[in-house]
Protein backbone atom coordinates (compact mmCIF):
# COMPACT_ATOMS: atom_id res chain seq x y z
CA UNK A 1 0.00 0.00 0.00
CA UNK A 2 1.09 3.42 -1.09
CA UNK A 3 1.28 6.43 1.13
CA UNK A 4 -1.42 7.94 -1.09
CA UNK A 5 -3.54 4.90 -0.45
CA UNK A 6 -3.10 5.71 3.14
CA UNK A 7 -4.84 8.69 2.75
CA UNK A 8 -7.96 7.63 1.07
CA UNK A 9 -8.66 5.23 4.16
CA UNK A 10 -11.46 6.79 5.76
CA UNK A 11 -11.50 7.54 9.63
CA UNK A 12 -12.86 5.22 11.44
CA UNK A 13 -16.20 6.55 12.65
CA UNK A 14 -16.92 6.53 16.78
CA UNK A 15 -19.56 4.10 17.55
CA UNK A 16 -22.62 6.24 18.47
CA UNK A 17 -23.53 4.79 22.04
CA UNK A 18 -25.99 7.82 23.14
CA UNK A 19 -28.87 9.29 20.53
CA UNK A 20 -30.60 12.59 22.12
CA UNK A 21 -33.81 12.85 20.68
CA UNK A 22 -34.61 16.72 20.83
CA UNK A 23 -38.37 18.06 20.37
CA UNK A 24 -39.75 21.57 20.02
CA UNK A 25 -42.67 23.61 20.61
CA UNK A 26 -46.09 21.58 20.96
CA UNK A 27 -44.36 18.14 20.81
CA UNK A 28 -45.03 17.92 24.44
CA UNK A 29 -49.14 17.41 23.08
CA UNK A 30 -48.05 14.53 20.86
CA UNK A 31 -51.12 12.27 21.44
CA UNK A 32 -53.56 14.91 22.68
CA UNK A 33 -53.18 17.54 19.90
CA UNK A 34 -54.33 17.19 16.62
CA UNK A 35 -54.32 12.99 16.90
CA UNK A 36 -55.49 12.51 12.81
CA UNK A 37 -52.71 14.57 11.91
CA UNK A 38 -49.87 13.40 14.89
CA UNK A 39 -51.23 10.41 15.99
CA UNK A 40 -52.94 9.61 19.31
CA UNK A 41 -49.69 7.76 21.00
CA UNK A 42 -47.69 10.22 23.47
CA UNK A 43 -44.26 10.20 22.90
CA UNK A 44 -43.26 9.36 26.28
CA UNK A 45 -44.73 5.86 25.63
CA UNK A 46 -43.47 5.80 22.45
CA UNK A 47 -40.25 6.64 23.77
CA UNK A 48 -40.63 3.11 25.87
CA UNK A 49 -40.68 1.65 22.73
CA UNK A 50 -37.84 2.55 21.35
CA UNK A 51 -35.96 2.11 24.45
CA UNK A 52 -36.91 -1.47 24.10
CA UNK A 53 -36.33 -1.55 20.15
CA UNK A 54 -32.40 -0.17 20.94
CA UNK A 55 -31.10 -1.98 24.21
CA UNK A 56 -27.78 -1.07 23.22
CA UNK A 57 -27.97 2.38 22.63
CA UNK A 58 -28.43 5.09 25.22
CA UNK A 59 -31.85 6.90 24.64
CA UNK A 60 -31.87 10.75 26.17
CA UNK A 61 -35.24 12.73 25.59
CA UNK A 62 -35.75 16.38 26.13
CA UNK A 63 -38.31 18.97 25.03
CA UNK A 64 -38.97 22.47 24.76
CA UNK A 65 -41.49 24.81 23.66
CA UNK A 66 -38.61 27.61 24.00
CA UNK A 67 -35.88 28.05 20.91
CA UNK A 68 -33.52 29.13 23.51
CA UNK A 69 -33.68 26.00 25.25
CA UNK A 70 -33.17 23.45 22.25
CA UNK A 71 -30.07 25.96 21.70
CA UNK A 72 -28.50 25.51 24.73
CA UNK A 73 -29.59 21.35 24.66
CA UNK A 74 -27.81 21.31 20.91
CA UNK A 75 -24.46 22.73 22.63
CA UNK A 76 -24.60 20.47 25.47
CA UNK A 77 -24.54 17.29 23.75
CA UNK A 78 -23.39 18.40 20.51
CA UNK A 79 -19.91 17.95 21.39
CA UNK A 80 -19.99 14.29 22.37
CA UNK A 81 -18.11 12.10 20.04
CA UNK A 82 -20.11 8.49 20.55
CA UNK A 83 -23.60 10.66 20.46
CA UNK A 84 -26.13 11.62 17.85
CA UNK A 85 -29.21 13.51 17.69
CA UNK A 86 -32.82 13.18 16.28
CA UNK A 87 -34.07 16.87 16.03
CA UNK A 88 -37.58 17.66 15.73
CA UNK A 89 -37.14 21.24 15.33
CA UNK A 90 -40.99 21.51 15.07
CA UNK A 91 -42.57 25.03 13.78
CA UNK A 92 -38.89 26.32 14.63
CA UNK A 93 -37.81 24.49 11.35
CA UNK A 94 -39.23 26.54 9.44
CA UNK A 95 -38.27 30.05 10.99
CA UNK A 96 -35.27 29.99 13.07
CA UNK A 97 -31.81 30.69 11.72
CA UNK A 98 -30.50 30.95 15.12
CA UNK A 99 -31.77 27.18 15.57
CA UNK A 100 -30.08 26.13 12.33
CA UNK A 101 -26.72 27.90 12.80
CA UNK A 102 -26.66 25.77 16.58
CA UNK A 103 -27.18 22.32 14.60
CA UNK A 104 -24.60 23.83 11.77
CA UNK A 105 -22.01 24.88 14.76
CA UNK A 106 -21.51 21.13 16.47
CA UNK A 107 -19.71 18.20 15.15
CA UNK A 108 -22.50 15.51 16.53
CA UNK A 109 -24.72 14.16 13.58
CA UNK A 110 -27.92 15.33 13.58
CA UNK A 111 -30.75 14.05 11.65
CA UNK A 112 -33.94 15.97 11.30
CA UNK A 113 -37.33 14.29 11.81
CA UNK A 114 -41.09 15.78 11.06
CA UNK A 115 -43.95 13.40 12.09
CA UNK A 116 -46.34 14.88 9.06
CA UNK A 117 -44.96 15.32 5.77
CA UNK A 118 -43.91 19.17 5.71
CA UNK A 119 -44.44 19.37 1.70
CA UNK A 120 -47.50 18.09 2.10
CA UNK A 121 -48.62 20.93 4.39
CA UNK A 122 -48.98 24.30 4.02
CA UNK A 123 -46.91 26.26 2.00
CA UNK A 124 -45.19 28.07 4.79
CA UNK A 125 -44.07 24.64 6.32
CA UNK A 126 -42.35 23.16 2.92
CA UNK A 127 -38.62 24.81 3.95
CA UNK A 128 -36.77 23.62 6.83
CA UNK A 129 -33.66 26.07 7.50
CA UNK A 130 -32.18 22.60 9.67
CA UNK A 131 -32.16 20.90 6.65
CA UNK A 132 -29.00 21.78 5.08
CA UNK A 133 -26.94 21.53 8.56
CA UNK A 134 -28.40 18.19 9.05
CA UNK A 135 -26.82 14.80 7.93
CA UNK A 136 -30.18 12.71 7.09
CA UNK A 137 -33.76 14.29 6.80
CA UNK A 138 -36.79 11.66 7.87
CA UNK A 139 -40.67 13.34 7.03
CA UNK A 140 -44.24 11.83 7.15
CA UNK A 141 -43.16 8.83 8.67
CA UNK A 142 -45.56 9.17 12.03
CA UNK A 143 -43.71 8.77 14.91
CA UNK A 144 -41.70 5.83 12.84
CA UNK A 145 -39.35 8.79 11.56
CA UNK A 146 -37.76 8.49 15.19
CA UNK A 147 -37.03 4.89 14.76
CA UNK A 148 -35.75 5.46 10.89
CA UNK A 149 -33.72 8.07 12.23
CA UNK A 150 -32.23 6.11 15.38
CA UNK A 151 -31.33 3.13 12.72
CA UNK A 152 -29.83 5.89 10.34
CA UNK A 153 -27.23 7.04 12.94
CA UNK A 154 -26.65 3.40 14.22
CA UNK A 155 -26.25 2.03 10.86
CA UNK A 156 -25.24 4.28 8.23
CA UNK A 157 -23.52 7.55 9.98
CA UNK A 158 -19.90 7.00 8.54
CA UNK A 159 -18.89 10.61 9.82
CA UNK A 160 -19.66 12.74 6.60
CA UNK A 161 -23.31 14.66 5.32
CA UNK A 162 -25.58 12.56 3.64
CA UNK A 163 -28.33 13.86 0.94
CA UNK A 164 -30.75 11.03 2.15
CA UNK A 165 -33.91 12.28 2.39
CA UNK A 166 -37.12 10.21 3.32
Amino acid sequence: MSPTDVADIPEKREMIKTIHILNGPNLNLIGIREPDLYGDVTFEHFLQELRTNFPDIRLEYFQSNHEGALIDELHRVGFNPDSGIVLNGAGLSHTSVSLRDAVAAIPTPVVEVHISDIHAREPFRWHSYLTDACVAQFTGLGLHGYQRAVEWLRDEWQGEESSMSE
